[in-house]
């Protein structure tokens, strides 16, 4: 009687689950329908960017230094959790890390907002300590690291032949491209860094990440020295390349350096650079800073000698910062709006060019100085969009196909896949965005038959382009890298 009893609710309740669903979709289907038509167009206006290119030609001979790692990639929260490192109440920036402490607080400090870090650990014995806990951590990978093999990695992949610098050991070696030909010595055991990433919205006691990012851990005390560059100097002749891509050098960041040590390691490489052919490019790829007399070093050595800087959103106003006489940023809006962005391009590109014109008036025309370059091409990338400033008239080519390639790459190397799934991407670009703040600027809509706009002002063009951002993140370690990588191949 009870079962019989129960069998017409049972089908009355099966009609109304089913009336829901259909109410439901019925409601919710046109509105999805078209946020995911509007993601097709989008990737496949993007891919058709892309591929107006066409196949490379001939394969660019670029040569990246310096330096690289092994990455032991975890989730953070989880690895912080299994070590017992509780959250804290006190998020706090530290120049660098000697303790446990300091480590909770200091990723505190840039998890809630979801912004990279990178920092160096003084307590070796600590370090060690943190990696043997990170090998027996569930769901843990190994992967190549450091800017210059991530870069030299994923040229070869788009079609190039490159000279990577850097000392590693066989194992590191007998996995890279067969593209990518090594200056450096050979090493027993190479440096490890310790990734800790974490998802959009993931939590660590009181903390929600408001997107995905990684903090970086690490103790190297090779990869300051820059200690292959007299093997990539020797063999930069005879391989000839189109261009010159240098980055790593955040290693130096707060290294403890002997007196003078660090200058004399940026002394050698900007001999190297400007001595290299003018018509050769140069590209540096920026990264996490927090030291003030690095990046004042960096402004005295390197960069007056590349003609192409690329960055995040965290880099750039840290920069402009400098070049304006104030202090580093250690932390800046994660999530910047095109306009904010676009007017900081703008100041840094004028203030680095004027510095170029007042050296080259000033110098001895046999000076290291003399031979420095005008800034011609600038390229920020960030969760939402790339944005990018070519000279007109400058070596740079292909700048919309070479901006579009960067905003797909950025998908393809966070979601660990080469085929883009718009099921797994949104777009948090704006439908609209002002080219600037200044008062009266124009407003420029976002097309989904036409997502890249670009425009000139005064001696150079402005491209932006949206990213469909990842939703389901596989590793966002080593994304700038991979971005500035690939826009730089269709511009060579």
């Amino acid at each position: 009687m009870e079962g019989g009893g129960r069998l017409p609710w049972v089908k009355y309740g099966s009609v109304v689950s089913l009336f829901v669903v259909l109410l439901a979709f019925w409601f919710r289907s046109p509105q999805n329908s078209v946020l995911d038509d509007r993601l097709d167009t989008v990737l496949s206006s993007l891919l058709r960017a892309e591929r107006k290119v066409g196949r490379l030609n001939s394969r660019p001979r670029v040569a990246i230094g310096f330096g690289g790692c092994v990455d032991l990639i975890v989730d953070g929260v989880s690895f912080l959790n299994k070590i017992g490192i509780s959250h804290t109440d006190q998020p706090l920036h530290h120049d660098y890390l000697q303790s446990t402490e300091q480590l909770a607080q200091s990723f505190a400090y840039f998890f809630a907002p979801g912004a990279a870090a990178e920092r160096f650990m003084l307590n070796e014995t600590l370090f060690s300590e943190l990696v043997e806990e990170a090998r027996d951590l569930p769901g843990n990978r190994w992967s190549v690291g450091g800017n210059a093999p991530v870069m030299a990695g994923r040229m070869a992949t788009e079609g190039c032949d490159v000279l990577l610098g850097g000392s590693f050991s066989t194992d590191f070696t007998d996995v890279l491209s067969r593209h990518i030909t090594v200056a450096g010595r050979e090493v027993e055991e190479p440096d490890i860094h310790l990734i800790l990433e974490y998802s959009s919205g993931a939590s660590w006691g009181h903390y929600t990440a408001r997107r995905a990012n990684r903090y970086i851990i690490h103790s190297d005390d090779h990869n300051p020295y820059l200690d292959s560059m007299e093997d990539f100097s020797k063999k930069l002749n005879n391989f000839r390349p189109d261009l010159i891509v240098v980055g790593g050098l955040q290693m130096m960041d707060n290294f403890p350096f002997q007196s003078g040590e660090r200058e004399a390691v940026l002394s050698r490489l900007e001999n190297l650079l400007s001595s290299s052919s003018p018509q050769i490019g140069i590209h540096f790829e920026m990264a996490s800073f927090v030291d003030e007399s690095i990046v004042e070093d960096l402004l005295h050595y390197v960069i007056p000698h590349a003609d192409s800087l690329g960055m995040n959103e965290q880099e750039l106003p840290n920069l402009l910062s400098l070049l304006k006489g104030s202090n580093i940023t250690v932390l800046s809006d994660p999530n910047p709006r095109v306009a904010t962005v676009l007017d900081q391009m703008r100041e840094v590109y004028r203030i680095l060019n004027q510095r170029h014109k007042d050296a080259s008036s000033n110098s001895d025309s046999g000076s290291s100085k003399s031979k420095s370059k005008p800034l011609t091409r600038l390229h920020v990338h960030t969760l939402a969009f790339q944005a990018m400033i070519v000279t007109h008239s400058s070596q740079w080519k292909n700048t919309m196909s070479a901006i579009a390639k960067a905003s797909l790459t950025a998908n393809r190397h966070v979601c660990g896949s080469n085929d883009i799934d718009p099921s797994k991407a949104r777009l948090i670009m704006d439908d609209s965005f002002s080219v600037s703040h200044r008062e009266g600027s124009q407003r420029i809509p976002l097309q989904e038959t036409r997502p890249v706009s670009c425009w000139d002002e005064d001696d150079y063009q402005i491209c932006v382009a949206p990213v469909l951002v990842c939703t389901e993140v596989y590793q966002t370690a080593g994304g700038g890298d991979n971005i500035s990588a690939a826009g730089l191949v269709l511009q060579i």
